[in-house]
């Protein structure tokens, strides 16, 4: 019974130790993602600015974008300040329920940028497929209850866990591996039985990710069809050049994510490469989404092109 702490019953503190191994190059890497968050939160935050004032950005495709770019900004504010804290100033201490507050809301957005994806997909499906009906078909008013659904699945399933984890009232560590609050690092702590956390956490991830990820990929199917199916090679090209920013968001998104879901319950990944991988994963789309939306984006490359060029001229 000696082992039992009874400083680890209903534990109102937990430490986060960052990358184990490599605590003493980690205020370094700390440099390497605070560079990324800088591109991402820049990069997001002009997009931001850009769709609502540009109308001829005021197309679904858009609208969908503008929303996830609002869910990059927020996973970098969840996932950033604290890791920086971590990698910079030893701040490893963290309040219980601000750790399921955080769990909470880094898995929730990725759930919602799951959900984004998939209508994204779904918009260049009728567009192409359909694309006299798109106006008809993707009205403000389905684009609007579009969102909320996934902003409610997202919220609702994610929602969940934290309070499965609550319920969990023995734990035999407060150290959590990892820089961020992730769900099985945290559920691994728990000195009871877990199966249920694990089957919810697994259920949670194929409900949102594996759902969306087989309707993107039955769009991308119907789309392909579609495309083929055209008799001029520029209108084929054209078509498929739609689709490229979505293909390599789309791409960048999943392979990251199942291989970090997957290496967290079934791999055997050193735990350093598991955490700089999987902060890569929450990190890095958000930082090149802007740019390959900003690349094949005419528009937006033109306005973004604008703003630094008025900004030079301003400062001359």
């Amino acid at each position: 019974m000696a082992s039992i702490n009874m400083s680890y019953l209903d534990p109102t503190t937990l430490m986060l130790i960052g990358i184990p191994g490599l605590q003493h190059v980690q205020f370094w890497i700390g440099f390497s993602f605070f560079a990324i968050c800088l591109v991402a939160l820049l990069g997001n935050i002009i997009l931001l600015i850009i769709i609502p004032r540009e109308r001829s950005l005021h197309q679904p495709m858009y609208i969908f974008l503008a929303v996830l770019v609002a869910t990059d900004i927020g996973l970098c504010a969840a996932i950033a300040p604290k890791m920086l804290a971590i990698f910079w100033f030893g701040s490893c201490s963290m309040a219980f329920d601000a750790c399921l507050a955080q769990l909470f809301f880094i898995h929730a957005l990725q759930g919602m940028e799951s959900g984004i994806l998939l209508a994204m997909a779904f918009d260049r499906y009728v567009a192409i497929c359909d694309p006299l009906r798109h106006t008809s078909i993707l009205t403000p008013s389905i684009l609007v209850t579009l969102v909320l659904i996934v902003a409610i699945r997202a919220m609702v399933l994610v929602g969940i866990l934290p309070i499965l984890i609550k319920i969990l009232h023995l734990f035999h560590s407060i150290v959590i591996v990892h820089s961020y609050c992730e769900h099985m690092a945290v559920v691994k702590l728990a000195a009871e039985d877990i199966h249920v956390n694990k089957t919810c956490g697994l259920l949670v991830g194929f409900t949102i990710l594996g759902f969306d990820m087989i309707f993107i990929l039955i769009s991308y199917i119907l789309i392909f069809q579609a495309v083929f199916h055209l008799h001029q090679k520029e209108a084929r090209l054209k078509a498929f050049n739609t689709c490229t920013a979505h293909i390599f968001v789309f791409l960048e998104f999943y392979i990251l994510a199942f291989f970090s879901f997957f290496s967290h319950r079934f791999g055997h990944v050193a735990p350093p490469t598991h955490i700089l991988l999987s902060t890569i994963y929450l990190l890095v789309p958000p930082a090149l989404n802007p740019i390959v939306y900003g690349v094949k984006s005419k528009v937006i490359h033109e306005r973004v092109a604008r703003i630094f060029f008025l900004n030079h001229q301003s400062q001359q």
